[in-house]
């Protein structure tokens, strides 16, 4: 999920000169937030079997009451924070992931959840802080949406810790966190095709709606929860349509994996906005579990799979070359959702906890495919490659 790119960067989308680690190098301080992330991950992952009910093992239960935040803020936030601070360049914007990164370990260490709530909700602060910054160099479209969506979590941050026996009330901003840091990042790369001004009046309606969603919500759990469904129905249906994605679909290589990974994830953007326009709010159960992993993993994942080879190499200053194996994980990850969300809607309950089984799986094959192509991109480019 990148934003603010380079040139480079934005050619790397485009052309498929992705996975090139940069030429200056890393600090090594970069390493612990990302470290800690991805354990994070895989903590909320296995907290999510537990509330899914496949496993049953008592420090599970602990985890699966933190699910959300873990995978929200412990691991995408610090992604989206360590990526914000590459492009901003200042030492303070590290900050955010290292917050949102010692929220998560707060919350495994087992400290009250409120101690990592506090963190995480610093850190939204600070990666506020960082689009403020960013909105002084450049203020447009696109980077008025993505400081929309950094305030977002800020917000939902806040309403968490505010309560935190009260998590729903949270998941509508922490949606528009990251729908409104996708979009407005996909309107900076359509700038390439010239949208006209109706065009971009259409996103930014579609922007005012989502906004309004998780806003009226405070007031009307119901009404904000169909507002942010329509919202997300009309940006799906405005992605799909002027993504760039749809040109470079025909390329071959990473700009067509990326273009599959995108397109796909858009779908499950519509499917989810959807779903809360049929049933407005929900605090729980298999309708709850449908529309929300419709969004966090159909959308936002297929997004983060997606820039992996792009957004890592900048992260880490190691090269993630594009494999033709990576459409396994995709695919899989694609294949188990459409079987959890049919099981959520249908009542089925194995069939949901075996798609929900196969999503964590899914997931762990990304890991493993990136950290493949990664070693073998470093064996190849010999010793002196770090």
């Amino acid at each position: 999920m990148a934003t603010m790119r380079s040139p480079a960067r934005r050619q790397a989308e485009v052309s498929g000169q992705g996975g090139r680690a940069p030429t200056m190098p890393v600090h090594p301080a970069r390493f612990l937030p990302l470290g800690l992330g991805l354990l994070a991950l895989l903590a909320a992952l296995w907290g999510g079997l537990v509330r899914l009910g496949a496993v049953d093992v008592a420090p599970g239960r602990t985890l699966a009451a933190t699910h959300g935040p873990l995978m929200v803020s412990g691991f995408l936030g610090t992604l989206i924070g360590l990526e914000r601070a590459v492009a901003v360049g200042r030492r303070w914007a590290y900050l955010a992931p290292m917050l949102s990164a010692m929220g998560a370990a707060l919350l495994l260490a087992g400290l009250p959840i409120w101690v990592g709530a506090l963190a995480m909700s610093a850190a939204g602060l600070v990666l506020l802080a960082a689009f403020i910054v960013i909105l002084r160099r450049v203020t447009a479209a696109f980077t008025l949406a993505m400081a929309l969506g950094a305030l977002a979590w800020l917000g939902g941050n806040l309403l968490w810790l505010s309560d935190v026996t009260a998590m729903p009330r949270a998941v509508p901003w922490w949606v528009g966190f990251f729908v409104l840091t996708i979009a407005g990042e996909r309107l900076e790369l359509s700038r390439l095709l010239l949208p006209s001004a109706r065009t971009r009046a259409w996103f930014a309606l579609a922007v005012g709606v989502v906004v309004a969603g998780f806003g009226v919500g405070l007031a009307d759990a119901d009404l904000g929860a169909r507002l942010l469904g329509l919202g997300l129905v009309a940006l799906a249906i405005w992605l799909g349509w002027h993504d760039i994605a749809r040109r470079t679909l025909r390329r071959g290589g990473l700009p067509r994996f990326i273009a599959v990974c995108l397109l796909l994830g858009y779908a499950w953007l519509g499917v989810g906005g959807l779903l809360l326009l049929r049933d407005g709010a929900l605090i729980g159960g298999p309708r709850y579990d449908a529309a929300l992993h419709s969004v966090f993993l159909g959308f936002v994942f297929s997004m983060v799979i997606a820039h992996a080879p792009v957004i890592l190499p900048a992260v880490t200053g190691r090269a993630v070359p594009f494999r033709p194996f990576f459409y396994v994980h995709l695919g899989l990850l694609h294949l188990s959702l459409l079987g959890r969300v049919a099981g959520d809607l249908a009542g089925w309950t194995p069939v949901r906890q075996v798609g929900g089984t196969v999503n964590v799986v899914a997931v762990l094959l990304f890991l493993a495919a990136t950290l493949v192509a990664a070693r073998s991109a470093a064996r190849a480019a010999g010793p002196d490659s770090g």
